[in-house]
This record gives C-alpha cells, sequence and structure tokens, in this order.
C-alpha cells in the first residue's frame, strides 16, 4: 500500500510539472530544426507524458523511499510521548522566531542574499528550536509539574500525593523477588511503573545460555505475573524510551524525572547514582536493614557456629535474618551452638555485621 502511495506521489508530481511546463517545452521543440508541429491541448499532453516519464524513470527509486518512510516510523514510534511533544514545542517556538527575523532580513539591498537568507534562518531556528525544546524536555515538565502542584494548593493531602505516587521498579529490585511481599504488606503505596525497556533486559537473562541467569530471569518475569494478577496494587507498563541514553540504570534515573517519580531498587551503586541525581530512591536493602531486630553489645545471643572465618581463630554464625555474626574464638565451637556476647555492631549500606565472643570464654577471664 505504501509504495502505490509512492508512486502515485511521483505521478502527481510529473503530471504538475508537465501541465505547467509542457506547452513551453513544446513551443521550443516547434522552433527547433525538427518542427514536430502544433501539439493539440499541449497542458493535457504535457501532463500525461510528465506522468509517464517521471513514474518510469523513478521505478527504481520507489524501493529506496519506501524504505527511508518505513525507518523514519519506526523511529518516530520509538520516541517517548513527551519528547516527541516538546520537541515539536520547540520547533514551533524556533520557527516563530525565525519568521519575526525575516521580515527586517528580507529588506536587505542585497538581491540575492534576502531571497536566501529567510531560508537558511528557518532551517537553522527550526532545527535548533527543537533540539532544546528535545533536550530540556525534563526541566520543563519539572516546570509544569510545579505549576500544577502550586495551582492544586488548595486540594486534598491525598490528591497532593497522587502527582508523585510513581514507583519505578529496576531490574534487580524484581529479580530479588521481596518486592512482592512488600506490596502484599501494604506498605508500599501508589502506582508501579515497570519500563519497557527493564523487561527486555529480563527477558535477555531469561533467554540467556546459562542456567543462573536463565533462573534468575525467569524467576523475575513470574515474580511480575504475581505482582500483576494477584496483588491489589496498580501496575504500569512504560512504553516510551530513551534511545539517546543506552544504560539501563540512566534510563531509570531520567525515567523517574519525566514521572516525578522515585526508582525502586537493591542495587548500591544505582542507589548512589539517584542520589547524585536528586532523584528519589527506595532501597529494599535499607528497608530490610531498619526493620532487623536491634543487637546493642553485651547482649547475649545463642548462635550456631556455622564455619571458621577469614581471620585466626573466628568462627561465622548467623541470626534467622541473615545477619552475619563474627566470633572471635569460635573455631573450635563450629558446629555447635554457644551463647555469645556482643561486643560491638557494624552497620554499613550493604548491611549489618555483628562482633562477638564465647560466653564461655568471658567466664573464664
Amino acid at each position: 500500500m505504501l509504495k502505490r502511495f509512492v508512486q502515485l506521489a511521483f505521478i502527481l508530481i510529473g503530471a504538475s510539472a508537465g501541465y505547467y511546463f509542457g506547452p513551453n517545452l513544446f513551443e521550443l521543440l516547434q522552433e527547433s530544426p525538427l518542427n514536430f508541429g502544433e501539439v493539440p491541448a499541449p497542458r493535457y499532453v504535457g501532463g500525461g507524458l510528465g506522468a509517464i516519464l517521471l513514474f518510469v524513470s523513478t521505478l527504481w527509486l520507489t524501493n529506496n523511499v519506501v524504505k527511508w518512510i518505513r525507518w523514519s516510523e519506526e523511529r518516530l514510534v520509538k520516541i517517548p510521548a513527551a519528547d516527541g511533544l516538546f520537541g515539536i514545542i520547540g520547533l514551533i517556538t524556533g520557527l516563530i522566531v525565525a519568521f519575526l527575523i525575516q521580515q527586517p532580513v528580507s529588506q536587505l539591498p542585497i538581491p540575492g542574499l534576502n531571497k536566501v537568507l529567510p531560508i537558511i534562518i528557518s532551517g537553522l531556528f527550526g532545527y535548533l528550536g527543537f533540539r532544546v525544546g528535545y533536550k530540556k524536555r525534563d526541566e520543563l515538565i519539572s516546570i509544569f509539574t510545579r505549576g500544577r502542584q502550586s495551582k492544586n494548593g488548595s486540594k486534598s493531602a491525598e490528591e497532593e500525593i497522587e502527582i508523585f505516587e510513581h514507583k519505578i521498579l529496576d531490574t534487580s529490585v524484581i529479580i530479588d523477588g521481596r518486592i512482592a511481599d512488600i506490596c502484599r504488606t501494604g506498605f508500599l503505596e501508589g502506582t508501579l511503573v515497570i519500563p519497557s525497556f527493564v523487561l527486555e533486559e529480563l527477558q535477555h537473562i531469561a533467554d540467556s545460555s546459562d542456567v543462573l541467569k536463565r533462573n534468575r530471569g525467569r524467576r523475575g518475569l513470574d515474580i511480575l505475573n504475581k505482582i500483576q494478577k494477584e496483588l491489589d496494587v496498580k501496575v504500569l507498563i512504560y512504553e516510551g524510551d530513551f534511545e539517546d541514553v543506552q544504560e539501563v540504570d540512566s534510563k531509570l534515573v531520567k525515567l523517574a524525572k519525566v514521572l516525578s517519580g522515585k526508582v525502586v531498587t537493591n542495587d548500591f551503586n544505582l542507589n548512589k547514582v539517584c542520589e547524585l541525581q536528586k532523584v528519589g530512591v527506595l532501597n529494599i536493602n535499607d528497608l530490610a536493614n531498619a526493620v532487623k531486630p536491634v543487637v546493642l553489645p553485651g547482649e547475649e545471643i545463642n548462635v550456631q557456629v556455622i564455619k571458621d572465618g577469614k581471620e585466626h581463630d573466628q568462627g561465622v554464625a548467623y541470626l534467622d535474618d541473615g545477619t552475619m555474626i563474627v566470633i572471635e574464638g569460635g573455631r573450635d565451637f563450629i558446629g555447635e551452638r554457644i551463647d555469645v556476647l556482643v561486643t560491638s555492631v557494624l552497620q554499613t549500606s550493604a548491611g549489618r555485621m555483628i562482633f562477638a565472643k564465647p560466653k564461655l570464654l568471658e567466664r573464664a577471664l
């Protein structure tokens, strides 16, 4: 269908050119030594000849034009609606500025220059306007969002919260699986946003030849199905993409800025990037550390020593929540349950580590 449309366009162009320029061409042929004679209805004859000639001469070009149109269509479809909208706004603004500048430029007393400069100015300002609107879309969206907040200042607190309700999931937190349990408890409010580029990354992981990666990817897809079908939460599949950004983490940060939302992750590096970019972030590991039972120095705990530690004579045990306990002098008690006294607690963003020593040694001292 598209190919027929392109061919029809070439036929109309050829017919129009032949209709307007055919009579002049036939007059030149009559004055030539060949003297073709007078052509009846020169405009219509010229239009027919022009249509046929351009149709035949552009048969080789039609397929290339169709390919270019389809390539352009694919590129335009992939552009997020917000990006395209602000690009068009910038383009229109640039053309308006160019039109205002063209008026004095067209009055220049320089033949030729006053005809060419307006065209150049229109193209230049149109391009610059589109690029500025496209590149500054995040800042413009934030400005419009703040303006909407100021207008809705008299509304209830619930309606104001709706503006910031998007929680954007990254790949690591989906594969982790704890997000489903958090959603079930109702601690995570608002709409869960699952970007299409995150789904693509999950699919690539699920199709990996490595067994471990393939299982992780399939687990992530199962978690998403569970959230969407079994849990009472709003789920939004964001179809847009950011073609100028390659890394998925950078795309998540840009999407959070566009939607004025927060990134939900358990990736330490992404957490730091979000903080540097002034983007809200919810780290599942921070939540898990926050709800772990508090253990104070001097407290007594009964644990089972599992293995030896990195340092000499150390033993390692774990609490029920997975917190590691490093026991000084605990190597001799591997495989046994013993009472230990907490000596210190080390809290980091990666987790919590407890240092202790056997209570038997304390009594001996």
